[in-house]
């Protein structure tokens, strides 16, 4: 039986955190999706199809290297449906610290009850990506901060892209 697993999560914008997951994750499933959670109620920085493009562009060299196979999906449901719909047996979560633990830890006893066949595996963060956040990314962006270090260089490029077209969209201001 293939391992299939299935790391959710909104990746806007996606960063060298998220990569380090990815990477770690591939060697330890033969087929992992990216699934890209949808919440109606926020507008991203990143269009859903952008996001898909940037994550295969930068994630599907590393599938290839380690000789796992990568795709790209959408949900927005409860994640052990979307693991169920990709037919994933293991969700990939990664962990910042502690704050990120204490939440994930209830998600997963949740999810156990939802689902008993889906289990889910954390990554800690590498002490060089375990700050960055989306969040954070989207925010210093915002403000005219370098992002270098957070982002792939692609990433990036769609990052100031977007930035500046919301600002020009409220005449100048974010």
């Amino acid at each position: 039986m293939a391992r299939v697993g299935l790391y959710p999560g909104t990746f806007d914008p996606m960063t060298n955190g998220h990569l380090d997951v990815i990477r770690r994750a591939l060697k330890l499933v033969d087929h992992l999706v990216v699934a890209i959670g949808i919440n109606a109620t926020k507008q991203p920085l990143i269009s859903l199809e952008e996001r898909f493009a940037l994550i295969e562009a930068e994630a599907g060299p590393i599938a290839k290297e380690v000789g796992s196979k990568i795709s790209t999906a959408s949900f927005s449901g409860l994640v052990v449906n979307a693991a169920d719909d990709h037919g994933a047996n293991v969700i990939i979560r990664g962990l910042r610290g502690a704050v990120d633990f204490e939440y994930e830890t209830q998600m997963v006893g949740m999810n156990r009850v939802m689902n008993p066949h889906v289990e889910t595996v954390f990554l800690a963060a590498s002490p060089e990506t375990q700050f960055i956040s989306s969040t954070l990314v989207r925010q210093i962006a915002s403000m005219g901060g370098d992002i270098t270090p957070f982002v792939p260089p692609s990433v990036k490029t769609k990052v100031l892209a977007a930035v500046a077209a919301k600002s020009k969209r409220h005449g100048g201001r974010n």
